[in-house]
């Protein structure tokens, strides 16, 4: 079982190609300066963006979960974003992702509470079927607008 943590700088390599398979398996090219700029992120402890990694056994990494607090007018309390949510092919069926999300989960609590929410594509049956058993699959329907 992969135990989760706070990333480290010391995962900077690791990291980076998990996200970028992250990319490819939403058929998206994650480019450097974007790799950059999130790592940039993960890495200022002032950002609104955190992150937790899962790690094998053996030390390597197989997953990652970005993670951010926003807030919740309907509520007056805090929410949380689960941005991205990655297992590498490997590792997955082994419960990493559970608990990655319950870490997440976890941490959120820790620091004052609320709602935590993610999104995923509707075609990602597998991913589905494991947040259908940690959470509540909602009725509400995402829009996306480019702005310039």
């Amino acid at each position: 079982m992969a135990v989760v943590r706070p990333i480290a700088g010391s995962d900077r390599v690791a990291w980076e190609q998990l996200f970028v398979d992250y990319g490819v398996f939403y058929e998206t090219t994650i480019g450097a300066s974007v790799v950059s700029g999130v790592w940039r992120w993960l890495m200022d402890e002032t950002h609104e963006v955190r992150a937790l990694v899962a790690v094998a056994d053996d030390g390597t990494l197989v997953g990652f979960a970005h993670y951010r607090r926003y807030a919740r007018s309907f509520t007056a309390a805090d929410g949380w974003n689960l941005d991205d949510l990655y297992v590498s092919p490997a590792a997955r069926g082994a419960g990493v992702a559970t608990a990655l999300i319950e870490a997440v989960a976890d941490a959120c609590g820790a620091a004052g509470g609320g709602t935590l929410r993610w999104i995923t594509a509707a075609s990602n049956e597998t991913a589905q079927r494991v947040y259908d058993r940690v959470a509540e699959r909602t009725a509400w329907v995402t829009y996306e607008r480019k702005l310039d």
